[in-house]
């Protein structure tokens, strides 16, 4: 997936409030779906659309499944925003 799909990804509220919940470390899809006070159908359809961007990483444990920040795609998307920034030296 490419950044305009990151970007799409990040324009609803609620996947913003699961990533900044994921800044702090791994969750599980209860533990979020508890934070946000969402069903679990509505917080899978919103973990898929950041999965597809690939922003959110899935990783299996026993029983559970975690979530967390693909911080590798955050670093890209800093990169890219970087050269909107004025330069200061010129």
């Amino acid at each position: 997936m490419g950044l305009a799909d990151s970007f799409k990804a990040v324009s609803d509220s609620q996947r913003r409030e699961i990533l900044l919940m994921l800044r702090e470390g791994r969750l599980t899809a209860g533990e979020i779906a508890e934070k946000l006070n969402i069903s679990q159908a509505a917080l899978s359809y919103h973990l898929t659309q950041l999965k597809k961007a690939d922003m959110v990483l899935e990783y299996r444990q026993k029983n559970y499944i975690y979530y967390e920040l693909n911080t590798t795609l955050f670093d890209e998307m800093l990169v890219w925003i970087e050269q909107f920034k004025e330069d200061k030296h010129k």
